[in-house]
């Protein structure tokens, strides 16, 4: 076990330093969420979302495209082109076990992850004066979302033929967020179907979530009334369930899909 995490702790700080070196996945992975924030900001201005201005309400919620950057799409590119140069081969029949090597690669895109949601904190403080109100709740969805994306990263990459087709693999999955994810708009206002769809989008608890954590309200069931600490975690116990739910079926999809050697045919 503790060889395990520390093999882990290895390969997460060279997935680190090869991000570091590549300045097209730095552009993707932290640069162009935080573009596409600003775009989804200026659309709804100051409008007034659960009680709060549309800039704060998209902001606090953004931890949920995040994820979908800086984990799910950077994954399941590096997934897929390791596997097709025999990287995830070689380092299976070396001493890291399969775990060992997954949770590696999910402990860098948490680090990665973590340091926007840092930034994005930073942001709403100096911009709109907003404070983080529930920080271990922050840290709590942020490492089950974190996992839960990196085990559909995972199966997303068995799927995937190749390092060149990945960009197509990640889009329904990036444009069902975008679209579906409550982001810029409470998951209660979409009519009928739909909103209990957006409502089950492994995304959607993150988002929702996320917004009671630094806000400080009730962003779950819709309003955004005040709450104290122990009512944000009492409130957020169904989005936690249904994150949980997800990490179950992600991981047995991970596990049935997930390939290690390149696929043929």
């Amino acid at each position: 076990m503790r060889t395990d995490v520390l093999h882990a702790m290895r390969l997460a700080r060279i997935d680190l330093t090869l991000v570091g070196r590549n300045t097209t996945v730095l552009f993707n992975v932290l640069l162009l969420p935080l573009l596409m924030a600003w775009v989804y900001t200026e659309a709804v201005g100051a409008e007034k979302i659960d009680g709060v201005a549309g800039r704060v309400f998209v902001l606090a919620g953004l931890p949920g495209l995040l994820l979908v950057f800086a984990v799910f799409i950077n994954l399941v590119n590096s997934f897929t082109a390791r596997r097709e140069e025999l990287v995830l081969k070689r380092l299976r029949a070396g001493q890291p076990s399969g775990p060992a090597i997954l949770g590696g690669a999910a402990l860098g895109a948490l680090v990665l992850y973590l340091a926007q949601v840092a930034l994005l904190a930073v942001w709403m403080r100096r911009s709109e004066g907003v404070t983080v109100a529930n920080v271990p709740m922050l840290v709590t969805v942020a490492v089950l979302g974190v996992a839960l994306f990196c085990l559909l990263a995972a199966a997303f990459s068995g799927l995937t033929p190749n390092a060149e087709l990945a960009q197509v693999t990640v889009l329904p999955v990036l444009l069902v967020v975008l679209v579906g994810a409550p982001i810029a708009f409470p998951a209660g206002t979409l009519p009928g179907p739909l909103g209990d769809v957006a409502a089950l989008l492994p995304a959607t608890p993150v988002v929702e979530i996320a917004r009671t954590a630094f806000l400080g309200g009730d962003h779950l069931s819709g309003g955004g009334a005040a709450l104290s600490t122990g009512g944000q975690w009492m409130a957020a116990l169904p989005s936690f369930a249904i994150l949980l739910g997800w990490l179950v079926v992600a991981g047995l999809l991970a596990r049935w899909l997930f390939r290690w050697e390149p696929r043929h045919g």
